[in-house]
């Protein structure tokens, strides 16, 4: 079972990606994990991808399949994975594709959690965090006690940069600008599954449930 998971910022995807390697016993890999890992590791690629790192370059889609194809040939990964932050343009995915197949895989689910602009903007503009000792908030579902102050430490609250509202609404232009034609890639394949990431936790897991045993479509439009 080979799952590449997307979701926008806000969507609960970290939190959907977990339940799914918790409950069917398969890794979660991202790139940049891998990336770090390799450069620790100091192997052949990941010495490759340093170079480029440290000169201020991308590092290459050949780079980053490359580390794919040894995390995915790994024995963690015999009975599949989530791909999380990759593929990110359709030349990565059609280069995946090519790379899957001749390892006899295949991506078996494409899902995409799917939240209202307004609801996403809601949830990420309205967290605050003690910069004292760390602990997070929101404004609406998860207030302290007296309002604007941490609670184990009585710092002032603050809303970090990347919060504030009006970046919210950079960040999912820019993710929605990188996967519309990516999710019209997928689903001209057939393999898209629009999930609704709204409701409880619980509620989302079971429409992610009903995909991967069921062989329920989810919204394919």
């Amino acid at each position: 079972m080979n799952i590449v998971l997307f979701g926008p910022p806000g969507s609960g995807k970290g939190t959907q990606a977990q339940f799914i390697v918790e409950k069917y016993g398969i890794p979660q890999i991202s790139t940049g994990d891998m990336l770090r890992a390799a450069v620790k590791a100091k192997t052949a690629l990941g010495v490759m991808a340093k170079s480029v790192m440290d000169s201020g370059g991308l590092v290459s889609d050949e780079i980053v399949l490359g580390l794919v194809k040894e995390r995915i040939s790994q024995d963690d990964c015999v009975d599949g994975f989530i791909l999380d932050g990759f593929p990110r343009t359709i030349p990565q995915a059609s280069s995946l594709r090519i790379l899957l197949d001749s390892l006899g895989k295949e991506i078996d689910f494409v899902i995409s959690l799917e939240v209202p602009n307004a609801d996403l903007i809601s949830r990420l503009s309205g967290r605050r965090t003690c910069p004292s000792c760390g602990k997070g908030y929101h404004a609406v579902f998860d207030k302290p006690v007296k309002e604007g102050f941490c609670d184990s430490c009585g710092s002032t609250l603050v809303q970090r940069d990347d919060d504030s509202e009006a970046t919210v609404k950079n960040r999912l232009k820019v993710y929605e600008e990188q996967t519309s034609s990516l999710k019209l890639y997928f689903k001209d394949l057939g393999i898209l599954h629009n999930v609704s990431g709204c409701g409880s936790i619980a509620e989302i897991q079971s429409r992610i449930c009903s995909i991967i045993e069921e062989g329920g479509t989810g919204d394919r439009s």
